[in-house]
């Protein structure tokens, strides 16, 4: 994923207008990191590799804090209505600011008008996850053995209206095959009924998958991307088995609310590339195959709404909406 820099003057003639905090000595307190997933997926992943550098740079601890339902609608709509005072901010992601609002006829948010963009963090693929007792150990197979089942094999995700629902949807698209949608309260939990082996599938994000793919408990059959995945490198690519149009991934995000004034915008933009520049923190997000990203506020402000365009895209021409 690239993110194109431009100058964004409408963006930044907001942050001017937004009346000043008392910055100065900003962060006086413990700061919350809403995560609006349950934990252990990618998102949950993303926060706590995150929390260590913060809390270094801003010498103030940063708490994560669990919010999940709704696909994560729940969560940052939480942080979306709290006071722009710094203190409570979100982890947001392509499912929650991108994915979902392309998708439902009704937002308790809007993702442009109310969050501010801090700083972009990372971007990880979509991989398509089975369980190994599934009898398919090439995408051929379980494309083959999708077709023959006509519809009964079961597609967990993390949610109505989440990455991992829309990376499936495309797929089907793109293949013809008809899957079962299964939604949960987040990755952790679908990963769980997918290992006992409640359900057949699911389009993850590799963060969240990686350990037990390595381990054994799931088997990887395609990964999003050009090319292969160093964290596992024995898995082809959508594009090299001719699946391109099928490529999905998730960025995550730090964002707070609307009106986050412009000093605190700055300090936590400063102190998220800091914390991503860490050997530790870029140590963390290698493990589970993420590429670090970065930038300045206004990039993740393009990068939103040329995500948001292009899901909204999709959504369309596939002809999902949810209610």
């Amino acid at each position: 994923m690239k993110c194109i820099v431009v100058t964004a003057i409408a963006f930044a003639g907001a942050l001017a207008d937004t009346p000043f905090a008392d910055a100065q000595n900003y962060p006086t307190r413990p700061i919350r990191l809403v995560v609006p997933f349950a934990p252990g997926g990618n998102i949950d992943i993303t926060a706590r590799a995150m929390a260590p550098g913060l809390t270094d740079v801003l010498g103030q601890t940063i708490v994560v804090d669990n919010r999940g339902g709704a696909g994560g609608i729940i969560g940052t709509d939480l942080v979306a209505k709290s006071t722009p005072d710094g203190y409570t901010l979100v982890l947001a992601s392509s499912g929650t600011v991108t994915v979902a609002p392309s998708l439902y006829t009704k937002m308790p948010y809007d993702p442009v008008k109310d969050l501010s963009p801090i700083v972009l963090l990372s971007y990880v693929p979509i991989v398509l996850v089975v369980n190994p007792a599934l009898p398919a150990k090439t995408i051929k197979d379980f494309i083959a053995l999708a077709k023959s089942k006509a519809g009964k094999m079961t597609m967990s995700s993390a949610g109505n209206g989440t990455t991992n629902q829309l990376a499936g949807e495309l797929f089907q698209l793109e293949t013809g095959v008809k899957f079962i949608h299964v939604p949960y309260k987040g990755s952790g939990p679908a990963l769980i009924d997918l290992m006992g082996g409640q359900v057949d599938m699911l389009f993850d994000q590799l963060s969240a998958s990686t350990n037990y793919i390595k381990s054994g408990k799931l088997r990887a059959l395609i990964v999003a991307g050009e090319k292969r995945n160093a964290v596992i490198p024995d898995v082809p690519t959508m594009t090299e088995s001719g699946l391109k149009n099928c490529d999905a991934g998730t960025f995550t995000a730090l964002m707070g609310p609307a009106g986050l004034p412009r000093d605190i915008v700055a300090k936590l933009n400063t102190a998220g590339n800091k914390a991503l520049a860490m050997s530790s923190t870029r140590d963390r997000f290698a493990a589970v195959g993420a590429d670090i990203l970065g930038g300045t506020p206004a990039q993740l402000d393009v990068n939103l709404r040329q995500e948001l365009a292009k899901w909204t895209r999709v959504a369309r021409a596939a002809n999902i909406k949810l209610d």
